[in-house]
């Protein structure tokens, strides 16, 4: 995802114009209570959005990247809110995740823009991490029997393979096989704006 820089702090336009719809699929399937670990924060938008909406959550935001940490951060201190946390340097394909448990997981925009392996890593540890019954949501664009839902779709896959032929939009089916290996369950598929997806994954008991 590209955003702007302005001091420490990023600007998503894309995380502006999804927070609401994606925000809307939370309150449902989110417990009322807890810890949720957002994996991959990016500008940190979606975190101080989320936070404020669901006070009754603490908010935990990571990324891999430290310009992404640095701008999280510099919201995060703006904000002062007492629900989101600090973020964490996080990235999924280390064997040591730096927290321990969660209540949820939210991913957004990150299984497409990433190897394969980076899902796989991010599915093995969050077997780890959560409990029997908790939920993991992932965002973004996805095909569905091989097939693209939107030329649009279709256009970005091959924009993204042309930046990283590890990257691209990824199939559900890829995605309900990793699940069982991990013990996940796909429970709702959501469509949203843009042609994007949200797919909510449940942990097994």
């Amino acid at each position: 995802m590209s955003y702007a820089i302005t001091m420490a702090k990023g600007f998503a336009p894309a995380a502006e114009r999804n927070r609401q719809p994606i925000l809307d699929v939370l309150r449902r399937v989110l417990p009322p209570s807890g810890l949720v670990l957002e994996v991959a924060s990016g500008t940190g938008q979606h975190a101080i959005f989320f936070s404020e909406h669901l006070p009754s959550l603490r908010w935990q935001p990571t990324d891999a990247s430290s310009e992404a940490v640095q701008s999280i951060g510099a919201w995060v201190d703006e904000t002062a809110r007492e629900n989101i946390l600090a973020p964490l340097d996080l990235d999924v394909r280390s064997p040591q995740w730096p927290i321990a448990k969660a209540d949820a997981l939210v991913c957004i925009n990150m299984i497409h823009i990433s190897p394969w392996e980076t899902t796989e890593a991010l599915f093995h540890g969050a077997s780890k991490l959560l409990a029997g019954g908790a939920p993991m949501v992932t965002y973004g664009p996805y095909r569905l029997q091989g097939e693209h839902t939107a030329p649009s779709n279709a256009a970005f896959d091959q924009s993204l393979r042309s930046r990283n032929a590890r990257w691209g939009v990824r199939d559900i089916d890829e995605l309900l096989e990793l699940g069982v290996r991990t013990g996940f369950t796909l429970e709702e598929r959501v469509s949203m704006p843009a042609n994007n997806m949200t797919l909510v994954w449940m942990r097994a008991t």
